[in-house]
């Protein structure tokens, strides 16, 4: 049964991993036209593409905690937010985007809490309004 679900992560880690290194070329893109002088390194692009495809593809992967319904709540929570958390967090630092300074890094953290907890939140409140229409409509 676990197969299944890495399998599953796998595959959606596959199927929309590339789209990181686009909205990251899109960046550098805007940066360029927005800062003079905007140059990078070879090694820079290098680390940026190769960890924004991780990024992607860990994003994306990650759903599938929310998926293995034996689960409790708070586990697949855990799960999901602890892998997008050390997945962003990695992948900052790897390429100095956020400095390796711990205020940074606790600054960083709870601005990725309040931002997931929000988003998730959302989708919750969203998913039983959509769920409550859709049983008043079935009675």
């Amino acid at each position: 049964m676990m197969k299944q679900y890495v399998l599953t992560f796998l595959h959606r880690g596959l199927m929309f991993g590339g789209f990181g290194p686009i909205i990251l070329g899109i960046i550098y893109f805007i940066l360029s036209l927005t800062i003079p002088n905007f140059a990078l390194s070879g090694a820079e692009v290098l680390i940026a593409i190769v960890s924004i495809y991780l990024l992607a593809f860990i994003h994306a992967g990650a759903s599938v905690f929310n998926q293995i319904e034996k689960w409790p709540l708070a586990k697949s929570l855990f799960c999901h937010f602890a892998t997008l958390y050390l997945a962003y967090v990695g992948c900052y630092l790897l390429n100095a985007w956020i400095p390796f300074e711990p205020m940074v890094i606790v600054i960083f953290t709870a601005i990725f809490a309040v931002t997931y907890f929000a988003v998730w939140l959302t989708v919750v409140s969203i998913i039983k309004a959509t769920s409550k229409k859709m049983n008043r409509a079935l009675k």
